[in-house]
């Protein structure tokens, strides 16, 4: 498994005889985008870099002047007085609103092995309000599941390549078809019968590869032609492999979603 978060990834390649890491987006290193372009302001106006010491490791989407969402893995890698939340800036190094957390809380039923339930939401210190650059995401409906086919955009500061050694500082962005619930688990099963895509989760990537998410993308956003929040970066195998789509966490799975409403 790859997790897609940079500095865990990064933690992993460290330690001995560690164990697999979660297919392509969690973890603490983080992963680019892999076969996009470089995003425009107005994009994802509500994505947000996750930052310590300066350093991006993850993203994750405002949802209110006070609230970020993000992956689970992302939210159990560092304490919140570490953690600082960038909005307003499609650089992640500059620009924008830099603000302190609070608290970080994260879904009591995540497994950090399957990466189910991988979501967390981020108080701010200090609250963040809309702007010509900042805007708050709408989350998918309670129930919804993102449709077999249907194209769906993906974001973040991760790397381009899998195993990237360095981050692009602008943000970039793809799209990916939502690949059906059982065929991905099946694709996943062949690799490793330890991996499974569960009904909160959803895959979306091409088969032949090329297209995805990757490590340093993890917690961010993945959205319909509504620009609605259906997904946050989570995990794969590799990025960008055949045969290894980007799974997302299903934002409207019902405890995910029941999760994220009452804390936020």
């Amino acid at each position: 498994m790859a997790i897609k978060s940079f500095a865990l990834a990064a933690l992993a390649a460290t330690a001995a005889a560690a164990p697999a890491i979660p297919p392509s987006e969690a973890g603490t290193s983080s992963v680019q985008i892999v076969g996009g372009t470089t995003a425009v302001a107005g994009d994802f106006p509500f994505i947000v870099s996750l930052q310590v010491s300066g350093s991006h490791f993850c993203g994750g989407s405002l949802l209110n002047a006070n609230t970020v969402v993000t992956a689970g893995h992302c939210g159990v890698a560092f304490s919140a007085s570490q953690v600082s939340v960038r909005a307003g800036s499609l650089n992640r190094n500059s620009g924008g609103t830099l603000v302190k957390v609070s608290s970080i809380k994260t879904y009591s039923g995540f497994n950090s092995s399957t990466f189910d339930g991988d979501v967390s939401i981020i108080k701010l210190a200090t609250s963040i309000p809309t702007s010509s650059t900042i805007s708050y995401a709408t989350l998918a409906a309670s129930g919804s599941d993102p449709a077999s086919g249907v194209t769906l955009s993906v974001a973040g500061w991760g790397a381009t390549t899998e195993n990237g050694a360095t981050l692009p500082t602008a943000l970039r962005k793809v799209d990916v078809p939502v690949i059906d619930r059982s065929s991905c688990h099946s694709m996943y099963q062949s690799i490793d019968p330890s991996y499974s895509v569960t009904t909160n989760m959803f895959c979306a990537g091409l088969t032949a590869g090329g297209k995805d998410s990757c490590q340093g993308d993890s917690g961010g956003p993945i959205v319909d032609s509504s620009k609605t929040l259906v997904g946050l970066v989570s995990w794969g195998f590799g990025c960008a492999e055949a045969g290894a789509p980007g799974v997302y966490t299903r934002v409207g799975a019902t405890a995910v979603r029941s999760f994220i409403t009452s804390n936020s």
